[in-house]
């Protein structure tokens, strides 16, 4: 069965078409939803119109600027995830974009690399998996954790009925640890479940 992975939307805000066209090709052959606006007065009611799960907003801007559109921003969604881009890094602006809680900000001209291991801490962080093992791992740390509840059990009894540590199980549930097949085993005993249950409907 194929796994299907959640379309991640991402919205670019910056004056520079050229830089709003190379982004969205490289984006987009990553697998994701773009949109671009050269216009950043628009963003606030495109934001407000539509899903996004990240936003990436270029600092210096006519009309508007980064700082203060990521002001507008966080009156909309205090959630989603802000990218600060620039070609004039500066401390004020930097400290600024982290109380507004950007999640980064990346100088101008950028490498690739670097802008897409950005990206995949920014998915890691908000939740969306991004390959099917990642997917995975969280089917099966969420499906662990309902069942659990479902059972009034606490990870402390869970690691007494397993003998396995508060911590791994605690990975596990949120999906930052891979469980080994036997520690899946001890996990589904433990929840009167057979293991083909905790992998949800994969």
């Amino acid at each position: 069965m194929a796994i299907e992975l959640p379309a991640v939307r991402i919205l670019i805000v910056d004056d520079d078409k050229a830089i709003c066209e190379y982004m969205q090709t490289l984006l987009e052959a990553d697998g994701y939803e773009v949109k671009t606006m050269n216009d950043p007065t628009g963003a606030e009611d495109e934001i407000r119109a539509n899903h996004y799960h990240v936003i990436i907003l270029d600092l210096m801007m006519p009309k508007l600027d980064g700082i203060e559109l990521l002001r507008r921003i966080r009156k909309v969604d205090n959630d989603i995830a802000v990218v600060i881009f620039t070609g004039f890094p500066n401390l004020e602006t930097a400290v600024q974009s982290m109380k507004l809680d950007a999640v980064d900000y990346i100088k101008k001209p950028f490498n690739t690399d670097e802008f897409r291991e950005v990206l995949d801490r920014v998915m890691r962080k908000k939740g969306l998996a991004r390959t099917p093992e990642e997917q995975l791992h969280r089917t099966i740390g969420d499906t662990i954790r309902n069942l659990r509840k479902e059972k009034d059990l606490t990870l402390k009894q869970m690691a007494k009925r397993t003998g396995l540590s508060v911590s791994l199980l605690s990975q596990i549930e949120r999906a930052e640890s891979s469980a080994s097949i036997s520690s899946l085993y001890k996990i589904a005993v433990a929840l009167d479940s057979r293991i083909q249950d905790l992998f949800g409907q994969y």
